[in-house]
């Protein structure tokens, strides 16, 4: 669905992108990892035709980004970090605005409204809405058109934990529908939950790229994590998963009744991107 290859840009002498390669399969959801200054919001503005890369060529369904993103234009939904509606408009007014713009019928708007619990809401002027409100009304405007493929720039930046949750329910029903998706985010634990597969950018350059899963094996410690009850206080102690003495001594304390719980030292993709890169997420 999409194909990004050698993409470079370049400001001034500023390097933002510095030849960066990957794909991504229909239905995946796809994130783009890294902190603020990384060249995620760089990549998305390429591939959504807003900004002309200096080097390399990037597609979606086929179409050059550049040279054909008129075509381009009806077949991606596109939410930004920073919201662009008309605020003197009420939510109902900018996405019938937006039907008539893009030549597609308002018929699912009261559906999406419902769907974000906007529907009391929709006479609403817009600049007296919340962020996250505004996030949710960005949200069904990218998808008034059947849009093949979304790209969402920050997608829950400052929402609160439920307006985030409400915007993920509705990012997994619509990849199970079969959409492709890809998100620029810094935040690991909302890529953890959504993303099939990650790619971690760091200044302008891909670090690594995975499924989630298969990154946590690869940079896992090779120890877990036990909590034993000793003497009537519990100690935690810190075992190689491999060799007869760590089996031994784990049969014995199940034996014993000692242990109180164990966990596998798995990393957090943040523990991951902070090895790739030698840099945390800020």
């Amino acid at each position: 669905m999409i194909e990004v290859k050698s993409l470079k840009k370049t400001y001034g002498n500023k390097d933002a992108l510095r030849g960066i390669s990957f794909d991504i399969k229909q239905g995946e959801i796809f994130g783009l990892l890294g902190p603020n200054g990384a060249g995620k919001s760089t990549t998305l503005k390429i591939l959504t035709g807003q900004l002309l890369p200096s080097y390399g060529e990037a597609k979606i369904l086929g179409m050059d980004t550049i040279k054909e993103r008129n075509k381009l234009y009806s077949n991606i939904g596109v939410v930004p970090e920073n919201a662009n509606l008309y605020e003197r408009l009420s939510i109902l007014q900018n996405l019938e605005f937006f039907c008539r713009l893009y030549n597609c019928s308002p018929s699912s708007i009261d559906s999406y409204l419902e769907q974000v619990r906007l529907t009391v809401d929709k006479h609403t002027q817009v600049k007296k809405l919340s962020k996250g409100m505004k996030q949710k009304v960005l949200l069904i405007r990218a998808l008034l058109h059947n849009p093949k493929v979304l790209f969402l720039d920050e997608p829950t930046s400052g929402l609160d934990p439920t307006s985030a949750d409400e915007i993920h329910k509705i990012l997994r029903k619509l990849n199970g529908e079969g959409m492709t998706i890809m998100l620029t985010s810094h935040n690991m634990e909302e890529v953890d939950k959504l993303c099939n597969r990650v790619a971690f950018l760091n200044d302008g350059k891909l670090a690594e790229v995975g499924l989630p899963e298969e990154l946590k094996l690869k940079y896992a410690e090779k120890n877990v994590r036990v909590l034993v009850q000793e003497n009537g206080k519990p100690e935690e102690k810190v075992l190689s998963i491999f060799g007869e003495q760590s089996a031994a001594l784990i049969s014995g304390w199940i034996r014993d009744g000692k242990i109180r719980s164990i966990h596998s030292c798995e990393p957090t993709l943040a523990d991951i991107f902070m090895k790739v890169t030698g840099r945390d997420l800020k």
